[in-house]
């Protein structure tokens, strides 16, 4: 247990031990480097690059030096990330091969290891950090520590005024302020919805009844999502204290964050801030002598995308089947176990504490007029620069995917991009001037979601895009309401038959039809913003549909029963990439001539079409 005043004696303490990991001018003698843990470079042996540092480092007996394992740096696809701090180095696809290379250049005789340095949107090489410009029109809020403490070690979260958000509540601040401040401040949910943060905090501390909850979502199940997860793995305490925050705002004493069992080093890191924190009293009884108590519970999700809707997930940390509760009640009323209860998601949580020590104010002035603060965003697809990212509301699509995502890979034009998973809607390329924010996302026929930002080129079929996310609906539809569970299946069955050149006219007005009833009629969100694809790739996409069923033609050769794979004789260069790379053997021709495709062994596996450097194969 650690009284009040040593918590704010290891502030201080490690805060100027730890200097160096934000303050690129520190004069101390000391060097850290940072390796990412993230589940990303995690995958690609990050750990054994951290162990080989530790290794060669003791072994050499090289003093004052220090490894240290951090969450995500946001730049996945360079991983794994070694940063050297203070001079803040940055060095990209490391291996555990060159981990003595850095240490002897480096470490000891102060030379950059050029060829490890990550090549920026210009092609030139940058040496540090906040140079590139992927972090250049980024800000960040909900992952401010992410990359620069070890989120393992409590000790390194409160150096950087950990916990004292908490601090201020419960000395400074009655629950109505605390509610009162995050509702001036503006934040909404970020798990999609967008509702105001402080309207829902209020309903709940008003609600009826002495035993309240506090619940974390921590589902997260879009595809290529990943937004929640690195927040926890780089930062589990700042939910942590935010949930504590909320519980003494409402009135509750116990709090569950319920997180997929696919997110192992998510689940572990948060297990052990609750364990750290009880060590420390910070859980527990009468927090640092006051009358407020609070603890925490991790409970596990098998994997349900439906739980990722709110009354999903309390019937299942209930222990039940996970399926929508109609409403209302609204679960500020009767929650968990039928108790009022708050629940909000990660990236929501993670932006109360830095709320409480700057201000409402502070907050609100980033942003738009109805969307204030940042928002984090899994940027995937199509994009050179992969990763999280987050931004300020209002920042353009382009800037996101240009700016900041570095363009399309392999000279290819933008198509769209979806946002909010199977949720969301496709956005085109002449939206993509559109500020992303709550309103103007909806405008358009898309919706924020929890963060998901699919970008995709010219070679990507929106037919098959929309088919992709139906079947993923389908698979993960639990079944309780008849609109949803056959609705969307009818809705496949449909899109299948176009994409199979089975579709016939009328197809397109069915489709709309029918996502009209399904969005009405449904029971929970889930259901209600299912065809969000079907209908947005219709509004802009149209002619692609209609190619499908009157042509007998995918423009973009996806779709395989409709490929008629041939190349394009004034396009040809005859670098032989297409037959070199041909697992069929179905192309033939000489370096430096026009080559051919033979139909009776084409495979129509779009594999030539992908290696054509000069989109000379056509499907």
């Amino acid at each position: 247990m650690k009284t009040l005043e040593e918590i704010k004696r290891i502030r201080e303490e490690k805060r100027q031990e730890l200097d160096l990991r934000v303050n690129r001018g520190a004069t101390g003698i000391e060097k850290h480097i940072l390796v990412c843990h993230g589940s990303g470079c995690t995958s690609s042996k990050s750990p054994k690059i951290f162990e080989e540092f530790k290794r060669i480092i003791e072994e050499e007996n090289i003093p004052n030096v220090r490894v240290v394992m951090t969450g995500c740096f946001g730049l996945c696809s360079k991983g794994p990330i070694v940063v050297i701090r203070p001079e803040d180095t940055f060095y990209s696809g490391v291996k555990v091969d060159d981990c003595r290379e850095i240490i002897e250049k480096d470490i000891v005789n102060h030379q950059i290891v050029e060829r490890l340095l990550c090549k920026d949107i210009d092609n030139t090489l940058v040496e540090k950090l906040d140079d590139f410009s992927f972090y250049k029109k980024q800000k960040r809020v909900a992952l401010k520590n992410c990359g620069i403490i070890n989120p393992e070690e409590i000790d390194e979260y409160i150096a950087f005024d950990g916990y004292k958000a908490l601090e201020k509540c419960l000395f400074e601040m009655t629950p109505d302020s605390v509610i009162e401040e995050i509702s001036k401040s503006g934040l909404r949910g970020r798990g999609g919805a967008g509702f105001p943060t402080g309207k829902k905090w209020s309903f709940c501390k008003e609600a009826e009844g002495s035993e309240k909850y506090v619940v974390c979502n921590a589902d997260e199940g879009d595809p290529g999502a990943f937004m929640d997860r690195s927040i926890i793995e780089g930062d589990p305490h700042s939910v942590l204290e935010s949930m504590i925050i909320a519980g003494y705002a409402i009135g509750a004493s116990k709090g569950y964050i319920y997180i997929r069992a696919e997110y192992p080093i998510a689940a572990k890191r948060f297990q052990e801030a609750i364990d750290d924190a009880k060590d420390y009293g910070i859980l527990g009884n009468n927090i640092w002598g006051t009358n407020f108590s609070f603890d925490c519970e991790v409970r596990f999700g098998a994997g349900a995308f439906v739980c990722g809707e709110e009354t999903a997930l309390l019937e299942s940390i209930e222990g039940r089947r996970g399926q929508p509760r109609q409403k209302p009640p609204f679960p500020a009323n009767a929650g968990l176990f039928q108790k009022p209860t708050l629940i909000n998601n990660v990236e929501t949580y993670a932006n109360v504490t830095r709320i409480i020590l700057n201000g409402a104010d502070w907050y609100s002035s980033i942003g738009t007029e109805t969307s204030k603060g940042t928002k984090v965003f899994a940027l995937g697809g199509n994009v050179n620069n992969i990763g999280l990212v987050e931004v300020p509301m209002g920042t353009t699509l382009r800037e996101i995917i240009y700016d900041i995502g570095g363009g399309i890979p392999n000279k290819r034009e933008f198509k769209a991009a979806q946002t909010g998973g199977p949720s969301g809607g496709c956005i085109p390329k002449e939206h993509l001037d559109t500020p992303i924010d709550y309103e103007s996302l909806k405008e358009i026929g898309s919706m924020m979601g929890s963060g998901g930002l699919i970008v995709m080129d010219d070679s990507k079929c929106m037919v098959n895009l929309a088919k992709f996310y139906l079947g993923f609906t389908v698979d993960e539809s639990c079944g309780k309401c008849t609109p949803c569970r056959v609705g969307t299946k009818r809705l496949l069955e449909l899109l299948t038959n176009i994409t199979d050149g089975k579709g016939e006219d009328g197809d397109i007005e069915k489709l709309v039809e029918l996502s009209e009833s399904i969005e009405k009629a449904s029971v929970c969100g889930l259901g209600q913003t299912a065809p969000n694809p079907v209908l947005s790739t219709i509004k802009y996409f149209r002619d692609e549909y209609e190619a499908h069923i009157k042509d007998k033609h995918c423009p973009c050769g996806e779709c395989k029963k409709l490929m008629d794979v041939h190349i394009v004789a004034e396009l040809c260069k005859g670098c032989d990439l297409c037959r070199k790379n041909c697992p069929a053997g179905a192309i033939s021709g000489e370096p430096g001539k026009v080559h051919v495709v033979d139909p009776s062994k084409c495979i129509k596996c779009g594999t030539c079409i992908a290696k054509c450097p000069f989109h000379a194969i056509k499907g």
